[in-house]
């Protein structure tokens, strides 16, 4: 049984000496190719191995090695390419292989690395050491990817500023184990962050119980990431509260929370939502855009983060050490250039302060189109651009298209005699009626124009044709394809359709739809003389802007004007007579939207020098009475 045993023994030696030292008969170019074949596979059971001492190392083991020096870069082995065939001498053979890893982002890290070889009885075998991975390794030591953030481009105006740049925050969270009574705790930061509602939005700590419920005891469980500004005001009375933790930090802002918000978008810490939409693009701590500006050019501000591979090696005591052996660096975001002017859009969002009901203000710099304010509320708007994209009734600020239509058919002029009686039948529709039921009797349509008298505009509508509207809304840019970079509305007006249909379009109704960019740019159009596209974004141009429409008539445009002036110093804009500078001209509208006579947008559309804008409140009753007062708050502004 001994002998017998001492027999299996040896069976079992020379057939493990088979198995590790047989990697091919023929020279080591074969055992070369089967060791990268292996090396990237993770199988290596052909190839045979030693230690630079010459004791064997099994195949298993030189596998598993591999996969512990490669880290994270395993997830997706390197390419190997024999750069240099094995040379032999006495026994030993030398090859030189390059090693191309591709990190995230397309990185790629390359280098040679020397792979020596013994011979054996029957083949060849490698000679194993981590140094074969890269020449720096030793045992233990494991490969790992940094990555370094790339700066985000800035959103710039018209003048080249940044809009959009790194400004100090403060993020306010919660540690667990410093916490003595969480319901008062957070009835306490309610209070304080309700204090400051005006300039931070409504906070909603609902989650917050169970967020901290769930964390670890010294973990931070954000609450509010707060400007540094908004901060301060509260500092006193957040700062002392038992279980309140603070981190100074810098993110790329806007000059405040409402600047622009619709159009320019936010950028925060990419979501999970993010993570999956997008696979190995994004890693937790990333800054992404969402919505506006930020969003849809999100990649050309982004930039590309750079990639940094270390050697991290454990010290006797412990510790990890960083040895680094690439780098790639960052390349900062490319910015983008609007035409924004960041005093006309404080302007345009401090008028809309205070506004409960969705809203708009938006300005064109009259001589070039070029939009300088875009202003959404309430709270500039919640991420909504209604500003550009919504699609509403224009109401009596409609009238100006028609009465352009009117005079340039030659069917009135500034004296031309126009009943206005209280209300107008229709046929296949209620009666037309006027705001408060108001009449003016037999006045000049310039008095019709002034004072916005529905009726006389309905009884025009046969005057104007099927297509009449259609036609000079075209000239002024209506319908028309725009390409402004960001998604825009720019109307679509009534055209055809029965009696009732035209009678409503003459004064705004129907079936007409505008944007608050579209009457801007309707109103830019008649002080200009010709239609503009307009334009918000510099660079990247957009590819295809709308082409100049044709230069309005004379004799028309100058009437229409003298009407629009009217307005305020005669009509419904009165309350902007005194406003300091040049003569204001303008239009009010109250559009109904539904089959609620009292539910009525405000509109206002006017000009003062160079500017050109709109003002719509959503279902905010009448133009007069809401669109008015702010249109006087934005122009005092501009001259303060």
């Amino acid at each position: 049984m001994r002998r017998r045993g001492a027999y299996l023994l040896a069976g079992l030696v020379a057939a493990a000496v088979t198995l590790v030292g047989c990697s091919g008969d023929g020279g080591p170019g074969g055992t070369l190719e089967a060791f990268l074949k292996g090396w990237r596979s993770g199988d290596l059971h052909q190839v045979g191995f030693v230690t630079p001492d010459g004791d064997r190392v099994p195949a298993s083991d030189v596998a598993a090695e591999i996969k512990s020096l490669s880290g994270e870069l395993g997830k997706n082995p390197p390419k190997l390419t024999v750069s240099k065939d094995p040379e032999e001498s006495e026994g030993q053979a030398t090859a030189e292989v390059t090693v191309d890893w591709t990190l995230p982002g397309d990185v790629h890290w390359t280098y040679p690395t020397t792979v020596r070889l013994t011979k054996v009885e029957k083949g060849w075998q490698v000679v194993w050491q981590p140094a074969v991975v890269q020449k720096d390794l030793t045992r233990g030591d494991v490969l790992a990817v940094r990555r370094l953030p790339a700066q985000r481009g800035s959103i710039l105006d018209g003048s080249g500023e940044a809009i959009v740049k790194p400004r100090k925050v403060v993020r306010v969270g919660v540690e667990k184990q410093l916490v003595k009574d969480l319901t008062k705790l957070i009835k306490d930061l309610d209070a304080a962050f309700k204090s400051i509602r005006g300039s931070i939005g409504e906070i909603d700590l609902s989650d917050l119980p169970a967020r901290v419920e769930a964390a670890t005891p010294a973990a931070f469980v954000d609450v509010v990431t707060l400007r540094e500004e908004d901060y301060l005001k509260i500092r006193s009375r957040i700062r002392p509260l038992d279980g309140t933790k603070f981190i100074t930090d810098e993110l790329p802002l806007a000059p405040t929370r409402v600047f622009a918000r619709g159009l320019l978008g936010t950028v925060g810490d990419v979501t999970r939502e993010d993570m999956d939409n997008n696979p190995g693009k994004f890693v937790v701590g990333d800054q992404i855009g969402h919505g506006g500006l930020q969003g849809k050019y999100d990649e050309r501000l982004r930039g590309t983060p750079g990639r940094v591979v270390v050697i991290e090696r454990k010290a006797p005591d412990g510790s990890v050490n960083d040895t680094e052996v690439f780098r790639s660096d960052p390349k900062p975001g490319t910015p983008v250039k609007t035409t924004l002017d960041q005093r006309v859009q404080r302007a345009a969002d401090s008028a809309l302060v205070g506004q409960k009901n969705k809203s708009s203000l938006v300005a064109i710099r009259i001589s070039d189109g070029a939009v300088l304010a875009a202003a959404n509320g309430p709270n500039g708007g919640d991420g909504s651009n209604l500003a550009f994209t919504a699609a509403v009734p224009p109401g009596s600020t409609f009238k100006v298209v028609t009465a352009l239509s009117l005079l340039d058919a030659g069917k009135v002029d500034l004296n031309t005699i126009v009943d206005c009686p209280r209300t107008f039948a229709v046929p296949g529709r209620p009666p037309v009626k006027n705001s408060d039921f108001f009449e003016l009797g037999k006045v000049p349509f310039r008095t019709d124009f002034a004072k916005s008298c529905n009726t006389a505009f309905a009884s025009l509508a046969p005057q104007l044709g099927p297509t009449g509207l259609a036609d000079t809304g075209a000239t002024l840019g209506l319908g028309a394809d725009w390409d402004l970079g960001i998604d825009a509305f720019s109307g679509k007006v009534s055209s055809g359709g029965s009696e009732a249909e035209r009678a409503a379009a003459a004064f705004g109704q129907g079936t007409t739809l505008v944007s608050p960019l579209a009457m801007a740019s309707v109103t830019a159009a008649v002080a200009r003389g010709q239609f503009k596209q307009p334009r918000v974004l510099l660079d990247p141009a957009p590819a295809k802007p709308a082409p100049d429409g044709p230069k309005l008539k004379a004799e028309s445009v100058d009437q229409l004007r003298t009407m629009m002036r009217e307005v305020v110093t005669k009509g419904s804009g009165a309350a902007l007579k005194d406003v300091p500078g040049d003569p204001v001209y303008g239009k009010t509208g109250t559009a109904e939207f539904d089959n609620n006579p009292a539910h009525t947008h405000a509109w206002f559309i006017g000009y003062q020098g160079d500017i050109a804008f709109a003002v719509f409140v959503e279902n905010g009753g009448g133009g007069s009475a809401v669109a008015v007062p702010i249109a006087e708050k934005f122009l005092r502004l501009l001259k303060g």
